[in-house]
């Protein structure tokens, strides 16, 4: 008979963590397809801190003795230590974190360590250690997110009165200023800021106390557990606290939608350091050279976190497909929610502190932006607004005024300014003198002072204001 051992994997000894039940150990595949602890380890502190929490809950309640209580935190302590000097060892047949460090609290005080598991399960166990970790990533997040906004509100000062050309359809629209252009995504990741915080308040709920899925007869308290931990308060439902992944979910909605807007940015500095714009160079080290061509200046950096968002992107799409399907409660599934968010996290702190450093250390070449600011008939809609509101004419007729004069400019070969007054004249005879008080880039900058406009002393108001929003 043919030896199939390889094929269906070899058989180790009966389970340590599934006990009684089952008399043989899992199949060598099925102990690599379902350990986790090559990736939850990560949640070693969370684990440690929930357990702590759960323990003295135990004890004060009753369910353990004091005695118990006070070697399950000491040996928890002591495994923390283990794992933060290096000297823990993981175990893959333990499956994931929760069973490594409950077998080592086993080896480290005995018979006690096997009363920390009273009233609780893996599953509401993974789902506290999970929010907490989420938790922690939010707060970073949030801190990344504020030193981007800062970088960016300082180059916005710099270049309140920087001209360069606005676009839409990548075509030249209007003149706008720098300091106005950069303010957009400071704007963009305020929002996304908001984002974080609003998943940090909903998440922010302990499932400890849930166990597997129906709660517990014993008579924990699951206030006392959730005010330990810093949650608000326990979850309402246990069938919900251990099955739902929502807040990951939320979390990767709002990792790809800023990964979005760190994406749209790093294409502008790809566009800005271009030949044919050339309005930024990167610095030495955000820029690579070329392995054939000397002459290269590459903003790679902001290429990969242009690249980057499609990873975040598709973290989100594969763990709300791990979803979608799933009856409550439990299932194994839930299992690969932690790889995306922990994922995304590690991609979300490299970028923006990419991103940060590419916009505190970029250098523009202000006299090239003003110079392209004017191309394009920029300042077509200035002439527009000037006979409506010096002649009067209806919006509509102005700008098919305003269509005319550009087409004469054109056949031309010259801007609007250049235009001889005769020139406008035989297009519109009321047109006067003082139309080229708003023709150049200039005046065009200082005429847009609405609200939230690009006018230099806006951009200052705006600058200002963000501080406080965002920085103080």
């Amino acid at each position: 008979m043919a030896d199939n051992s390889k094929k269906s994997g070899t058989h180790s000894g009966a389970s340590k963590i599934w006990g009684g039940r089952f008399a043989g150990g899992p199949a060598d595949i099925m102990q690599k397809i379902n350990a986790s602890i090559g990736f939850d380890r990560r949640l070693y502190a969370q684990d440690i801190a929930a357990s702590k929490a759960h323990a003295a809950m135990l004890a004060k309640t009753g369910i353990i003795s004091d005695d118990d209580g006070k070697a399950i935190e000491k040996g928890l302590g002591a495994i923390a230590d283990e794992i933060e000097n290096g000297e823990f060892d993981f175990k893959q047949e333990l499956e994931d974190i929760h069973m490594n460090i409950e077998s080592r609290l086993g080896e480290l005080i005995g018979d006690a360590a096997g009363r920390l598991h009273t009233a609780r399960s893996r599953n509401d166990q993974v789902a506290t250690d999970f929010r907490l970790w989420v938790r922690e990533a939010l707060v970073d997040l949030d801190a990344a997110l504020k030193g981007l906004q800062a970088a960016l509100i300082d180059r916005a000062q710099e270049h309140a009165g920087t001209a360069m050309p606005g676009f839409t359809h990548l075509q030249s629209a209007q003149p706008v200023t720098l300091g106005h252009h950069l303010l957009a995504y400071v704007e963009m990741l305020g929002r996304d800021r908001g984002r974080a915080a609003d998943c940090l308040i909903r998440l922010n709920e302990s499932p400890l106390g849930a166990a597997a899925l129906a709660g517990t007869s014993f008579p924990i308290d699951r206030a006392m557990t959730a005010s330990a931990l810093g949650f608000n308060r326990p979850m309402a439902n246990s069938l919900d606290a251990v099955s739902d992944r929502d807040f990951a979910l939320e979390f990767l909605s709002l990792a790809a939608i800023l990964g979005v807007h760190l994406s749209r940015l790093a294409e502008e500095i790809v566009l800005w350091c271009s030949s044919p714009f050339a309005y930024a160079q990167m610095p030495d080290g955000f820029s690579t050279g070329s392995s054939i061509m000397p002459q290269k200046r590459n903003p790679d950096a902001a290429e990969l976190v242009r690249a980057k968002a499609g990873g975040l992107i598709g973290a989100l799409s594969a763990l709300m497909v791990v979803m979608k399907g799933l009856p409550l409660a439990y299932g194994k599934d839930m299992q690969e929610d932690k790889v995306p968010v922990f994922e995304s996290a590690d991609t979300l702190a490299l970028c923006i502190a990419a991103m940060t450093g590419m916009v505190a250390e970029a250098s523009f070449d202000a006299d090239r932006m003003k110079a392209d600011a004017g191309k394009g008939y920029a300042t077509a809609t200035d002439l527009a607004d000037w006979l409506v509101r010096e002649k009067d004419l209806p919006f509509r007729e102005a700008h098919h005024v305003t269509g005319a004069l550009v087409k004469l400019a054109e056949e031309k070969t010259v801007s609007l300014e250049q235009l001889s007054l005769e020139d406008m004249q035989s297009v519109s005879p009321e047109i006067t003198e003082s139309v080229f008080g708003v023709l150049s880039v200039e005046d065009a900058l200082k005429s847009r002072d609405s609200f939230g406009g690009t006018a230099p002393g806006r951009v200052l108001e705006a600058v200002a204001e963000a501080r406080k929003r965002f920085l103080d």
